[in-house]
């Protein structure tokens, strides 16, 4: 790569913005960022919406002129090499780099939206932006009623930052368990009891059916808790393909729905009253400009070692990328990814070959007797002939397990005290066997095998 050779970056979060800066500031690289607020950690959207910290503190560096602002890419001309934008402008690229993210996933509810409509109905958010994020922050207030529709890290995270806003918070999750990918039973039977104690209300192998709606503007003023907040996105029906990206969360078209959500309908028949729902079903990466330019997608944009796509000349970095059959969806792969794309576009002899993901979580406990800490890595689930560790105090409420493999170390969860996860991790990491001074046993101490 030289100086003269135009890099375009499609997509401003943590991925593009990590690549542009590893690029450097003599690199010719421009990064296309539909968000027209300032760049911001997404990890930390779930402290904003709690109260703990204010939006400016997840502002991310500051990375100059390479970065436009509130411009959305709309197709891509691989003959010509040009990526063609809403504004009606057009940048030509040597090489094109895809951190376009992920969507939200919105579950096929009935009464998701209005027939023929895009709008999600007044107090339903997605929970993806700032926008969100702020949307939210608006429209709660104590005694509030608020369902959280997902019981994954997302839900978990949102569901803990409604009730310290004095919401009176529901949870809803279709799977037997809280974060049923990342911990066993009884870790996630500790979590659910945590947020019990936080004032939330957990319902496990709970189906929700559809939404209940009122008009959104009443006879004698605004529906009970509506403070004319910021309304939430504007954002594709989960069952439709995805031929191009979409309307980015927190920016609303000129339609407003007129209607406004008052409850949540369960399978069983039960209906939970509601002012705000929040949808917590995961993501979904965004392919649309991918599929639409005839790149290879499957899950996400397939890309090799080397980050490339099917075309040698596009490269996939984030929640949009699929590598060696995986979609990751978190920071810290994407962050990876980045650095390993930028060494690749420098010349270096680099490739990424995956990575060893973390779950890690704290749930402030306001009043308590301090935060509840989680962390999970690889597999916790053992198949038959693994070896299993557990460590547990019901009195400190702590609890630790490992996974063992053939003498490694494959997966583990811990809660409640977090001392042992660096020693752990790495272990991990290095899928080493395991033998003195580093038996499991020692890893599992307090002290951190140190």
């Amino acid at each position: 790569m030289t100086s003269e050779q135009r890099v375009v970056v499609i997509g401003g979060g943590l991925a593009g913005l990590r690549l542009a800066a590893r690029l450097g500031p003599g690199a010719a690289v421009t990064v296309l960022g539909e968000e027209s607020r300032a760049p911001y950690n997404r990890v930390l959207l779930a402290e904003v919406l709690a109260g703990r910290y204010a939006p400016e503190v997840t502002a991310l560096p500051a990375p100059g002129p390479a970065l436009r602002r509130g411009v959305r890419a709309v197709r891509i001309d691989r003959a010509d090499r040009t990526v063609h934008c809403d504004d009606g402008s057009a940048e030509r690229y040597d090489t094109l780099v895809l951190a376009t993210g992920s969507n939200p996933v919105l579950p096929p509810l009935r009464g998701l939206f209005a027939p023929d409509g895009r709008e999600l109905p007044e107090g339903v958010h997605a929970f993806r932006t700032m926008d969100d994020c702020l949307a939210l922050a608006a429209a709660v207030r104590p005694g509030v009623r608020a369902v959280v529709i997902g019981g994954g890290l997302l839900g978990v995270s949102a569901a803990r930052a409604l009730a310290a806003r004095g919401a009176r918070v529901v949870l809803a999750q279709q799977a037997e368990r809280l974060m049923e990918r990342q911990l066993d039973a009884d870790a996630s039977a500790l979590l659910r009891d945590h947020l019990t104690a936080l004032g939330v209300e957990v319902h496990t192998e709970c189906r929700v059916r559809g939404l209940s709606t009122t008009d959104s503007v009443t006879p004698g003023g605004p529906p009970r808790g509506a403070s004319s907040p910021p309304r939430p996105s504007s954002v594709p029906r989960s069952s439709a393909p995805d031929p191009a990206p979409h309307t980015p969360a927190g920016l609303r078209g000129p339609a407003q729905d007129p209607r406004r959500v008052s409850g949540v309908e369960l399978a069983d028949g039960y209906r939970l009253d509601a002012d705000v729902v929040v949808l917590a079903c995961g993501v979904r990466p965004r392919t649309g400009l991918a599929r639409a330019a005839g790149l290879e997608v499957r899950k996400g944009v397939v890309v090799d070692g080397r980050l490339r796509t099917s075309d040698p000349r596009v490269h996939a970095v984030g929640d949009c990328a699929e590598h060696d059959g995986r979609v990751y969806g978190l920071a810290g792969p994407a962050l990876e990814q980045a650095d390993a794309l930028a060494a690749v576009l420098r010349g270096d002899d680099a490739e990424y070959t995956g990575t060893r993901a973390l779950t890690r979580l704290t749930l402030p406990t306001a009043g308590g007797p301090g935060p509840f800490d989680l962390a999970a890595f690889g597999d916790p689930t053992p198949l038959p002939g693994d070896d299993v560790l557990r460590l547990a105090d019901a009195t400190r409420r702590t609890y630790r397990k490992v996974v063992l493999r053939g003498g490694r170390l494959v997966g583990g969860v811990l809660l409640g005290e977090l001392s042992t996860v660096g020693a752990l991790a790495r272990t991990w990491e290095g899928d080493a066997y395991l033998t003195a001074p580093h038996d499991p046993f020692h890893l599992l101490t307090d002290d951190g095998g140190h």
